[in-house]
């Protein structure tokens, strides 16, 4: 199976979960911690902050992701 396909259903399975804390690290060097508020959409990971600013991260950006259990 494909990698990215891997990663994405990974990623998908994970933002489901509110009890996972999410870590993505992108290939220019950001790093992003997903609050709770956070959904998949496409190929893109939907991130909204508790300021209210939402943020759409491609998965083409994401270098990694690191996931724990909060």
């Amino acid at each position: 199976m494909d990698k990215s396909i891997t990663f994405k259903n990974v990623l998908s399975r994970y933002v489901n979960y509110r009890g996972i804390d999410i870590v993505l690290y992108l290939k220019d060097g950001r790093v992003v911690e997903l609050d709770k508020n956070r959904k998949m959409d496409g190929d893109s990971v939907i991130k909204n902050s508790r300021d209210g600013s939402i943020d759409k991260i491609a998965l083409s950006d994401i270098k990694k992701a690191e996931f724990f259990a909060a």
